[in-house]
């Protein structure tokens, strides 16, 4: 028998200076029990990051040929494809072949070794941009982690300040290759 997805329920309180954003997001998200609570909170932060409208969850870890979230538009076409991780080369080439634009979140802890090994392969990709975030930010977010999730996140000059269980987090957003932003 399989094991059933935990679901998380999450409120982000999203003010995106940098961009003109304020939302609030509130979302249910499963977590299938192969995905690790670091890929969660990665999938929950690519959503503040890349957030605009209609951006939505996708049935990620379950869906190999889905992103972890996207934004359809209303002819169906995938205007923006968000992947968290660290994906082959290969996977974003291609999506940036079906997809207006492509995003990619970048964390675990075998970044350094990717950057070197699949950065290169994707430096050609107009329409591809390649975040990452302290990794310490995302495993003291991962130590916090809750059933009921509830951050405060404000994006200013490249810094993501986030306020959690009466923490205050904050780290750089580095672009590694900025195609769209």
């Amino acid at each position: 028998m399989a094991l059933p997805s935990t679901i998380y329920r999450a409120n982000l309180q999203l003010s995106d200076i940098d961009r003109g954003v304020y939302e609030t997001l509130q979302a249910s998200v499963a977590r299938h029990p192969s995905e690790t609570a670091e890929r969660l909170v990665a999938r929950l932060l690519a959503q503040a990051l890349f957030q605009e409208e209609g951006l939505q969850f996708t049935k990620g870890i379950s869906a190999s040929d889905e992103p972890d979230l996207w934004s359809k538009g209303p002819d169906g076409r995938v205007l923006l494809w968000v992947e968290v991780g660290l994906p082959d080369a290969e996977r974003l080439v291609k999506a940036a072949r079906h997809a207006e634009r492509v995003a990619l979140l970048a964390c675990g802890s075998t970044l350094a070794t990717w950057e070197r090994l699949q950065l290169p392969k994707l430096a050609g990709v107009a329409n591809l941009t390649v975040t990452t975030v302290d990794q310490s930010f995302v495993n003291r977010l991962v130590a916090l982690l809750e059933r009921s999730i509830t951050w405060e996140i404000t994006i200013t000059e490249g810094t993501l300040y986030l306020q959690i269980a009466g923490e205050s987090l904050v780290t750089p957003i580095v672009d590694k290759l900025a195609g769209f932003n």
